[in-house]
């Protein structure tokens, strides 16, 4: 109870008072938030036309015009004109050596391989079939439905499965729980929903084969037999561990779901409005500033109990 034990009764009886406020301070601010989310839904209809020319322009399905091709970078202000004539010149002898490519090759492979919270999900096989997503958009609940968002990952055809379009639905809940309401701190996600993935026969990279030796009790004679296990793969993401009806998981569920809904929000907030950035680097460098020092030395505290569990002989990276 803290300093609430050590008050007299007639002021705790007023503390309880401001208990009660506060908890309805938390319902106005779960409407807060709701209205929030109307307004991003609002928004979202106002970016989209932009993120659907971003997505034709890198899928080749428009060549932007020189007028809007043209970036006045900071470092190009101090070249001189003799520069600028040099440079074009060395560009122009570059693109007259390389095929002409169309759009903009690997373009969200690149942003996944860009951002280390993409990258550590990405093994080499998934690598191929990333090489063919053309856009990641976010659609929002209607109006008067339950709060969630939906993320659609767009793939050209291809050779690995026969899905245009793979999606992940994020649902949210914007009120207090009513045992804990002062942890109350914005929407937060409950549960997701990936989708089925029509895979190719033999392309699956969420499974693998493994050959396994079995000994027969009784005659001793060995035989080698085929098993089929889950794979590390990106595309796991669309199969996350589901939810049961009372809410509760076992610790590895609950780890990988944090992760997950970590992962989703990081797609929706950042990578889909700033993709470019992501691809160039600029938001990286940008996301790094947001650290001070002080965050440098924990991540250097957490490596270095990390290398202190690889050295432990019972440690097990797996639990």
């Amino acid at each position: 109870m803290g300093v609430q034990a050590g008050l007299p009764k007639v002021v705790k009886r007023r503390v309880n008072a401001l208990k009660n406020l506060q908890v309805k301070c938390a319902h106005i601010e779960a409407k807060f938030y709701e209205e929030v989310h109307e307004l991003e839904r609002k928004y979202a209809a106002l970016y989209q036309p932009l993120f659907d020319k971003r997505s034709d322009i890198v899928k080749a399905a428009y060549e932007p015009t020189d007028e809007e091709c043209e970036w006045k970078a900071d470092e190009e202000e101090e070249l001189t004109d003799e520069m600028k004539e040099k440079a074009k010149l060395e560009e122009e002898k570059k693109d007259e050596e390389k095929e002409d490519p169309k759009g903009i090759p690997e373009f969200w492979l690149t942003v996944f391989k860009n951002v280390d919270l993409l990258s550590d999900m990405l093994q080499e096989h998934d690598e191929p079939i990333l090489k063919h997503l053309q856009d990641i958009k976010v659609k929002f609940s209607d109006p008067g439905q339950p709060m969630s968002f939906t993320l659609e990952f767009h793939f050209e055809p291809n050779d690995f499965f026969t899905n245009t379009v793979l999606t992940k639905t994020y649902k949210m809940r914007s009120e207090p729980d009513e045992s804990d309401p002062f942890s109350f701190d914005g929407p937060e996600i409950m549960s997701c929903t990936g989708c089925t993935i029509d895979w190719t026969k033999g392309k699956n990279v969420t499974l693998k084969t493994i050959k396994k030796k079995q000994k027969h009790k009784g005659r001793g004679t060995v035989r080698t037999v085929t098993k089929t296990v889950p794979n590390d793969s990106f595309f796991n993401f669309f199969t996350p561990p589901e939810v049961p009806e009372n809410g509760e998981l076992d610790e590895d569920s609950e780890a990988v779901l944090a992760a997950d809904f970590e992962i989703g929000h990081f797609i929706r907030e950042r990578i889909v409005p700033r993709a470019v950035l992501y691809f160039t680097g600029e938001a990286i460098e940008d996301d790094d500033d947001d650290y001070d020092e002080e965050g440098e030395e924990a991540d250097d505290e957490e490596g270095e109990e990390e290398a202190d569990e690889e050295n432990d002989a019972d440690y097990d990276p797996k639990v």
